[in-house]
């Protein structure tokens, strides 16, 4: 018999709660009696993909947060070197924290660009900034704590939603709404 499928994503409802599957489920009919089947064949084992994430054009959110990180290093390395500053050199200090105080630090290469331009004395210290940056990024950050703490903030979030959502509904249902 003919094999159905549905189309590129398949909606499952469970009770109020849906779920997007990222590939289609395929139904097939079985041509025969169970008892009357061929002989069992090793199975391949099902391979997840990945889920595909529409809306970031050319981008993947990969590379959306790795921007994103690397002007968040920007951040850090310039509130280092205000920290490092701050101890020795006094002057350099003021001056750094005047031009944080005029430029945003949303876009970390801008910053930096733009502090190199400001003078000769404000483009050792934009060198010093991508030095830490880069410092910072290969050897400090801690890549694995990251992952570790972003699943658990999904997982106290998501669980804090869906006990809200419970607690919301089920009130609803007790007052007859």
């Amino acid at each position: 018999m003919a094999s159905t499928s549905t189309s590129s994503s398949t909606l499952l409802s469970l009770s109020n709660i849906f779920f997007i599957s990222p590939t289609p489920i395929r139904f097939r009919a079985s041509p025969s009696l169970p008892w009357k089947q061929k002989p069992h064949r090793r199975r391949t084992p099902l391979r997840c993909q990945k889920m595909y994430v529409p809306g970031f054009g050319e981008a993947s959110p990969e590379a959306k947060a790795g921007r994103n990180l690397h002007n968040f290093f920007t951040y850090v390395a310039v509130r280092i070197v205000l920290a490092q500053l701050e101890s020795y050199n006094p002057e350099a200090y003021r001056e750094l924290m005047e031009f944080v105080e005029r430029n945003s630090l949303n876009d970390g290469d801008e910053f930096c660009a733009n502090l190199m331009r400001e003078s000769s004395r404000h483009k050792g210290l934009a060198l010093r900034i991508l030095e830490v940056r880069s410092a910072y990024c290969k050897n400090d950050f801690e890549w694995d704590n990251l992952k570790r703490l972003a699943s658990k903030i999904v997982d106290e979030s998501n669980t804090r939603l869906m006990r809200d959502y419970v607690l919301e509904t089920s009130h609803d249902v007790e007052n007859g709404k």
